[in-house]
């Protein structure tokens, strides 16, 4: 039997060999990040492109309210969802086995969803990512056909697609967490590898070699620049760092994302315009985006809002969940952990990660978290692939309206850098 199901079991737990498409979509937000840090220089570029592939395909979200046309009135600032699907395309399908091949393969599933929270001034960026196997309510949703399905007390966050596409996957996240989402776009796992080669590659950090046979990832300790097939084995492996669960492999894949970001914002991709027209061109391709957002001028406001975020400001982190207690392969929301973490948001606080890395986790904190281009006091670059124990936090760096979240809620900072902690240890 195919492991991706119209109704899949959930990934939590270390027993089954996940979907290629469930590990990958952890990057769906590059579709959009693309957009967001792309700058002012290929703002028309990117106006031309958007207006001219994107309305058609635009997706209405049940119970959008009014928008302002000045995103800076939002009040208390804004949410976009950035949704991964997993439809078996033409020319990819090859490299994802049973998936794509199997009963299932004409199904989709929403493998991958992160809520992306910018702040009032002084703005901040939190992206929340959900575990695939989130067992939750999901309400009515009408799909894009008119067809309305009811209401559902429990099921995976995954499937609320096939019920109603992205209007629906908004719709339940958006009454998970109390968040009035704004904004939303999908982002198939092929437009996901695409956008990675198109950056050339993204460098990451391994603390202890990987070696997973499920996904054919055999890399060694130490720093490595991936793209194209072995960007997505490191995006799939889950056997291959921690403890072999989903929540590591979460971990594991936000380090991919931390340094995406800060390359996409670096000289190296911004002061290169035609890696950006190639990035623009790409993302734009491969978005199918809320009709909210279907707007290019929204996409400018948004760029210029979020551009000189500062790297302790756009934190990473994973919705707090427990095990499910009717099912060890399934998670359910931590309501007070979500809590805590919701009310710091919307208060605009900068969010302090307390929780202390243990072999469980995918990714460990790589030694010094300064930015890799400031260098070192001796004149040599800081050793990128040196992993290190969580320090004790720094109380005199600590802003005055600084928030420690709760330890049991994993995740980092873009100023600090993890590297993946690979199962041969």
């Amino acid at each position: 039997m195919s492991e991706s199901t119209r109704h899949p079991v959930a990934r939590h737990g270390q027993q089954r060999t996940p979907s290629a498409a469930s590990q990958l979509m952890k990057l769906i937000g590059i579709g959009l990040a693309v957009l967001l840090v792309s700058g002012l220089g290929v703002v028309g570029f990117v106006v031309a492109g958007w207006s001219n592939t994107v309305n058609a395909n635009a997706v209405e979200l049940e119970g959008q309210k009014d928008l302002p046309p000045d995103i800076g009135a939002y009040k208390g600032g804004f949410d976009i969802l950035l949704s991964g699907v997993d439809t078996c395309e033409a020319e990819i399908a090859h490299l994802f086995g049973d998936r794509c091949s199997g009963p299932d393969a004409n199904g989709t599933l929403n493998d991958v969803n992160l809520l992306v929270h910018v702040s009032e001034e002084p703005r901040r960026v939190t992206a929340v990512s959900f575990p695939r196997d989130l067992m939750l309510p999901i309400p009515e949703c009408t799909d894009e056909e008119g067809n309305t399905s009811g209401p559902m007390r429990k099921q995976p966050l995954n499937t609320a697609y096939g019920y109603g596409g992205l209007n629906c996957v908004t719709k339940t996240i958006s009454e998970l967490t109390g968040e009035d989402i704004e904004f939303a776009a999908s982002v198939t796992f092929g437009g996901v590898i695409q956008i990675t080669d198109a950056i050339g590659g993204v460098e990451v950090c391994l603390a202890s070699p990987i070696k997973d046979y499920h996904t054919g990832l055999d890399m060694a300790a130490g720093t490595h620049t991936i793209q194209g097939y072995q960007a997505l084995q490191f995006l799939r492996t889950r056997h291959g760092v921690g403890d072999g669960s989903d929540l590591g492999r979460i971990g594991n894949q936000q380090q991919y994302m931390t340094r995406l970001v800060r390359k996409l914002i670096s000289g190296e991709v911004l002061g290169n315009v035609p890696t950006m027209l190639k990035l623009a061109d790409t993302g734009i391709k491969n978005v199918e985006p809320s009709t909210s957002l279907a707007d290019p001028m929204k996409i400018v406001q948004i760029a210029l809002a979020v551009k000189d975020v500062p790297f302790e400001d756009i934190v990473f982190v994973q919705y707090p969940t427990y095990t499910d207690p009717d099912d060890p392969n399934k998670v359910v929301p931590d309501e007070e952990a979500a809590t805590a973490l919701w009310d710091a948001v919307k208060a605009n606080k900068q969010l302090q990660i307390t929780h202390e890395a243990t072999e469980n986790d995918g990714v460990v904190l790589e030694e010094g978290t300064a930015d890799p281009a400031v260098p070192a006091p001796d004149g040599e670059a800081p050793d990128a692939g040196a992993p290190t124990e969580t320090p004790a936090p720094d109380a005199s760096a600590t802003p005055d309206d600084a928030v420690a979240l709760p330890s049991t809620i994993r995740g980092n900072s873009a100023a600090q850098l993890t590297c993946s902690n690979g199962n041969v240890r």
